[in-house]
């Protein structure tokens, strides 16, 4: 029984640092520094950092947990959105993908 609660208790720590690394005012400041303002969450320069702030977490947690398979599957999917926002961008407009690949320090 005593086990059960410290698993509990282990779980809920869990969420709780999962809930910390992007909660509504970080997601707010990304949105103020890379898109039109704090409350346009639609620009592609906002979302492709909030992908990139998610994808770097989720490979740090990756490097701690290697066998974390379904986490991979994730980080996988969001490199690959994150890659169709930039070719979106690159199309639309060359300028604007320039400026968030160089402040992102995105390779390409």
């Amino acid at each position: 029984m005593i086990e059960h609660e410290s698993c509990g208790a282990v779980i809920v720590s869990l969420i709780k640092q999962l809930v910390m690394y992007l909660n509504p005012e970080i997601k707010k400041t990304f949105f103020e520094k890379y898109g039109k303002s704090a409350t346009d969450t639609g620009t592609s320069e906002g979302q492709i950092a909030l992908f990139s702030h998610r994808i770097n977490h989720l490979t740090e947690h990756l490097k701690a947990n290697k066998k974390d398979f379904s986490t991979q599957r994730a980080l996988i999917s969001m490199v690959g959105k994150r890659r169709s926002l930039l070719d979106y961008l690159k199309r639309k407009d060359i300028e604007r993908y320039r400026t968030i690949i160089k402040e992102l320090n995105l390779r390409k």
